[in-house]
């Protein structure tokens, strides 16, 4: 077969990222590449003729084996020259497998199919093996790796940060098991739309009109068809599966594609000089700039972000391709193309947020730094929320104004809020009144260190870690 440099190829998945990416874009290659479509379209033919026989008691493990070989062997190039006569690819494709067939099967070939018959069901086929071989090995991968820094540093005290600001304290682990969280739940329904989609045998408009010129059931003849490659018929078909099915998929992983965004956007963030919380992994001879060798850019990150930008407005396409006049047109026919282009796009996103996270450090000296020094003009003013709120639990009714006024004393005064706080002494006494109450460790102290307000962060960290790493084992 003729080659090509894949620095003359035209998409950047076919040259930059099959380089930077390589495992994973073979691993893709393999279910969705052209020569890809065209072999799992030759394995639907091969079913097909498989059903025939099945349906006549004349199928032998024989036969399965001679027509598994020749959609196996199915040369794309010897497909492409037929359909520059045809000027169809599915008429293509069966006259070329016609002569890789022994002679008194070749009849069969095709027969009673549409050529939507085919590629929708070798697309279903496609989608689900690339999905469940490809696809969620990976995002496993990913979340496992969450979960092993959502337990890590279940307890590494960091402040949280609303609407960019400081808020109240956290830890790194809590903020980590959002996604361990978000993403699970998206993992999970991938799996579950991946073992739904659909396949047909049901002629130009969905009704059997050709099957029942060859078998008295021909729904009984779709099923057998379908069972050769592991799938289902769809509950309605007109020439075309309904749509839904791979639409739901496709849409679930740009859920999953968005989460991932958006924690390459947070782990962005927590490596600005000013904040630097977090770093990646940088090799020793990684450059971070053309011109100023000291930097480190979190690129990685950032390249999650900008394959999500790239590619999270095709789903536009996806709803778009729910659309067909009557019961078919073509206008689905170049867009659905680029599915392979969706699919490699976010799986490459996924293998480079897996390095990201597998690589990735707490800075906890910088955290704990940023955390005593969160709270606006106030040191330790962070704790502002706590002090308010047992004070309402000691009966005073206008406890967040006396919290209030106690910051602004401190922000004048330039002490911490502890020490302020200390000095009025009836609010003091009440508020670590409550704190014994509630079997707290050292009360009188409790506003000395805003770790100690973190509430069930650690907890939680740890129990979502556990879940979803368990789940991730048995899925």
């Amino acid at each position: 077969m003729e080659t090509r440099n894949i620095f003359e190829n035209i998409s950047c998945l076919d040259h930059r990222y099959s380089l930077s990416e390589k495992e994973v874009f073979a691993k893709l290659s393999e279910y969705i590449s052209e020569e890809a479509s065209v072999r799992s379209c030759a394995k639907a033919e091969a079913a097909l003729v498989k059903a025939h026989l099945d349906i006549r008691g004349q199928l032998s493990k024989e036969i399965e084996s001679q027509l598994d070989e020749a959609a196996k062997n199915i040369n794309p190039e010897e497909v492409y020259a037929e359909e520059e006569k045809t000027q169809h690819n599915i008429r293509a494709l069966v006259n070329v497998m016609k002569t890789k067939v022994p002679s008194d099967l070749a009849p069969l070939v095709h027969l009673g199919a549409t050529s939507v018959d085919i590629l929708d069901t070798a697309l279903s086929m496609r989608m689900r093996d690339v999905t469940q071989n490809v696809v969620l090995p990976e995002l496993k991968d990913l979340e496992k790796a969450l979960c092993t820094i959502a337990q890590r540093d279940c307890s590494t005290p960091q402040v949280g940060r609303t609407h960019g600001q400081h808020a109240i304290p956290i830890t790194f682990g809590w903020s980590i098991a959002e996604f361990v969280s978000r993403l699970g739940k998206s993992i999970l329904r991938i799996e579950e739309l991946s073992n739904q989609l659909k396949g047909k045998l049901a002629g130009p408009v969905g009704s059997y009109n050709g099957p029942s010129m060859i078998v008295k059931d021909p729904e009984d003849l779709e099923k057998r068809y379908l069972s050769f490659l592991g799938l289902e018929p769809s509950e309605y078909s007109n020439q075309l599966v309904e749509p839904e099915y791979l639409l739901r998929l496709l849409l679930e992983f740009n859920v999953a594609f968005g989460v991932i965004a958006n924690l390459a956007d947070d782990l962005r963030n927590l490596q600005r000089s000013e904040i630097g919380e977090v770093f990646e992994y940088f090799s020793s001879t990684q450059v971070g700039s053309s011109t100023m060798p000291q930097k480190r850019n979190p690129w990685n990150s950032e390249h999650v972000k900008s394959l999500w930008k790239a590619m999270c407005p095709r789903v536009i396409t996806f709803y778009m391709d729910q659309i067909s006049e009557h019961q078919r047109d073509l206008t689905n026919s170049a867009s659905q193309r680029f599915i392979a282009d969706y699919t490699a796009g976010f799986t490459m996103a996924v293998a480079r947020m897996k390095k990201v996270v597998s690589g990735l450090q707490a800075d906890k000296e910088n955290m704990l730094k940023n955390l005593l020094g969160a709270g606006g003009k106030v040191k330790g003013g962070v704790l502002a929320e706590p002090a308010y709120i047992l004070l309402g639990e000691a009966g005073v009714s206008d406890g967040h104004e006396v919290i209030r006024k106690i910051t602004l004393e401190a922000e004048k005064s330039g002490k911490t809020f502890f020490e302020v706080l200390k000095t009025h002494t009836d609010a003091y006494s009440k508020i670590t009144a409550q704190l014994e109450k509630l079997g707290v460790e050292d009360p009188a102290n409790f506003f000395e260190n805003p770790a100690n307000y973190c509430g069930l962060a650690a907890k939680k960290s740890k129990r979502l870690a556990e879940k979803y790493l368990k789940l991730m084992e048995n899925n």
